[in-house]
Parts: C-alpha cells; structure tokens; sequence
C-alpha cells in the first residue's frame, strides 16, 4: 500500500522545533553561568545546585506528566505545557539572584515535564512501525542540535546585553512555540488535514493505536513497574541520561575552567561535539535502522546493536581525562556523544514499540524520570567533584562507569523488543 499525504513528517518537523526551543531554555543557564557566577558570587557547588534544580521538578513529575498524557491526550497537556514554557523562562530572566533563579528553573521543569513522553505518545500515533526510528530521531537530534545553534546564540545575547538577554530570548522563542502547536497539532482521529489515504497507510503500517487503556492510570502504572523490560529500558536509559547531562550542563564550564577558553570561544568549541551528536542521531539512530528493518533485517537485532553498539562507543569519554588542549578534548568528546546520540532515538522509539494499549505516556515517563533523575545528579556529582579536586578527571570517571551499568541493564533486561501484554482487566 502506498502512502498517500506528507502531514505526519510536519508533525514530527513541529515536534523537534518544540525541543529545540525546549532545549534552548534548558542550556541557557550554563551558557549565562560564568557571568551568574561573577554577578553574583556563586561558587561551584551552587552552580551545580543551579545546573540540577530543573531535574528535581522535572523529573519527579515524569510519572504524573506519562498518567496526564494518557488520561487527557497530547493535544490538550502539550498546550497548557508550551504555555508555562513562556512562564519560566520570563521568571528567569526577571530573577534577582540565586534564590529567584533556583524557584524560576523549577518552574521550568514542571512546564517541560509532559515533553519527551508527549513526543513519544505523539510519533506512535503519527507514524508506523517502519518509520518509528527517523520519526523520533528528529525530536531527539533537536535536542543535541540545540546545542550546536543555541549555546553561540545565546553566548552572543549574554555577551552583548548581558546574562537577563539570554533567558529573555528563550521566552520569546517559547512563546512562538507556543502559538505554533496550539494551530498546528491534533491526534490523527482529529486532524482536519489528515487525507483518508494517509489515515489508512498509518493504521496498516502499525500506527499505535489511539485511545485510552482499559486499565485505571494507577494500576497500568503498577503494572509497568512489574515489567522486567520497563526496567531494562529505563535503567539502561539512565546511565545514558548521566552522560548526556554532565556534557549538557558542564561541557561550556569545562573548556573554560579547564582548558582556559573565553566564553564565546568555548561557545564554539561546545558547538563541535554536539554537531556531531546530531548527524549521528540523525543518521545513525534514525535513517539507518528504518533502512535495515525495511530491507528485512530483524528489528530486535538491529535495534539493539545501535542501542548497545552506541553506548559501547560512549566509553571513549574516558579520552578526555588525558585531554590538555581544546582540540583533544573536542575529539574525544565528539565521539562519546555520536555514539550515544546514535543510541539515544532507539530509547525513544522504544515507550511505543513495547507499551500495552493506551500506556506508551506511562512507558516514556518511567523511563524519562530514571533518565532525569541523572539529570539531578550529574550537575551536582560534577559540582562537587570539581570543587574539591579542581580537575574533571574524577568526573569522567563517573560517567564511564555509569554507562557500564547501563550496557548490562540492556544486554540482562530488556529482551526483545516486542509489545508488553496488556495487564488483565
């Protein structure tokens, strides 16, 4: 059967424009920390303290985001969501010291709490089976790609107007976002623009079916948490979330602590690595893998070797402990995070692939909590390693070892990826 319709690629196009700007909220504080830092006395530990409080809201709210998503629908939870965006990052730009930025980057994480299990729940609806892998490899490249326009864009603002700039024009970009997705997003079963040729080419191709589960939000959650594959899933996610927020939150402060950069310059070393990531994720974890299981490879096999394969190839982050100029460092770093974003859109890809009916938000939100709740760790484990020792080494360290326990989660627990039974009524 031939498709018919292009509307599910703009979908998946607004998807990733919502985690570019989303991201850009997030990055802003590390590429603003330097002047925080010298504006208002912060040592490395408050700085790390900063790096993690939009984790703690974030991630404890993945769960209640995944039972919202499935009780109310993306439509309705990813508007009230891309609303608060606005909120937290105009609180931010407003906030008059480490008290007011701290409560302003909570807020940012309750509002951006719904997001990755939106776009989950949102590409299983929206694409098949055979195209899961590129559909969301596209929301998850912005996140990296965000890296590589937003850190010298918002450098620029923080440079030529000062630190208030930078959050100022995340605002603005939020609240275009905003009115973007209240025009443009609807569920299949809703869109005015949705062909009947296309409708019937998502429904015959493995489109995750649309539709609330028969179980309660409370038991389906229950039950997922007795699931050895959610476990493997999420566990394994995790150490891949670690590494992925040390360099988010740390890697601009690293080349200018520790290899002696300015801050435009380290803006532009910064931008390298996460170039990389985003052609790897985008090649790697989403073209490729479509390709080998549309040429008839299996789709567990192929999948799982890009999950393990990319994780494996993370391990090179013990590189930068012997780094000691910028292009070294750069190197080393470049392949650690290409390798993990290769990973990265399989995780994704996988909250629809394996759910019961009606609980791929659930799915995505345990995951996604396992992997923030490294994002509260990471920028304080960090903090506290560089303050007392005054070198990243000990930092690296750390991460290597975390994907290592993240390799055996999904080597020993997920299994093949295969739907899980839907709980008994």
């Amino acid at each position: 059967m031939q498709q018919s319709g292009r509307l599910r690629w703009r979908i998946g196009g607004l998807l990733g424009v919502g985690v570019l700007i989303n991201y850009f909220d997030r990055i802003s504080l590390s590429v603003a920390a330097p002047e925080l830092q010298q504006t208002f006395g912060l040592t490395a530990t408050d700085l790390g303290i900063l790096f993690s409080a939009f984790f703690w809201s974030y991630a404890v709210l993945q769960i209640p985001a995944g039972l919202l998503l499935d009780r109310f629908g993306v439509t309705r939870v990813g508007r009230w969501s891309s609303f608060l965006w606005v909120l937290a990052s105009t609180l931010t730009a407003c906030a008059g010291g480490f008290t007011g930025i701290l409560l302003a980057r909570l807020v940012l994480g309750v509002a951006e709490s719904p997001s990755f299990p939106a776009n989950a729940k949102a590409t299983g609806y929206w694409f098949p089976r055979k195209e899961r892998a590129l559909s969301t490899a596209i929301f998850d490249t912005a996140a990296k790609f965000s890296n590589v326009i937003g850190v010298p864009l918002i450098a620029l603002a923080v440079v030529r107007g000062g630190w208030r700039w930078g959050f100022g024009l995340s605002a603005v970009l939020s609240l275009l976002y905003f009115l973007g997705f209240w025009w443009i997003y609807r569920d299949p079963s809703q869109h005015p623009h949705l062909t009947p040729g296309e409708r019937e080419y998502l429904t015959a191709h493995g489109a995750a079916p649309e539709g609330p589960t028969s179980s309660s939000p409370v038991l389906m959650l229950g039950y997922l948490l007795t699931t050895r594959k959610v476990w493997g899933l999420s566990l394994g996610f995790a150490t891949y979330g670690y590494c992925f927020y040390l360099f988010l939150t740390w890697l601009p402060g690293y080349l200018v602590h520790t290899l002696h950069q300015g801050m435009l310059q380290s803006a532009g070393w910064a931008a390298i690595p996460w170039a990389c990531a985003s052609v790897a994720d985008l090649l790697v974890g989403g073209w490729l893998i479509d390709y080998l299981v549309a040429r008839g490879y299996d789709d567990t096999r192929v999948r799982k070797t890009v999950l393990i394969g990319g994780m494996c190839g993370g391990l090179t982050v013990f590189g930068a402990m012997t780094s000691t100029n910028a292009v070294t460092a750069t190197v080393w770093i470049s392949i650690a995070l290409s390798c993990l974003s290769a990973a990265a859109p399989v995780g994704w890809s996988l909250p629809s692939l394996i759910a019961p009916r009606g609980g791929t938000g659930t799915v995505g939100a345990i995951m996604n909590f396992a992997n923030n709740m490294m994002g509260v760790a990471a920028p304080i484990v960090t903090g506290y390693i560089v303050g007392k020792t005054q070198s990243f080494d000990g930092a690296f360290l750390v991460a290597g070892v975390a994907l290592l326990a993240g390799i055996a989660s999904f080597v020993f627990l997920l299994g093949p990826i295969e739907p899980v039974p839907d709980p008994d009524p």
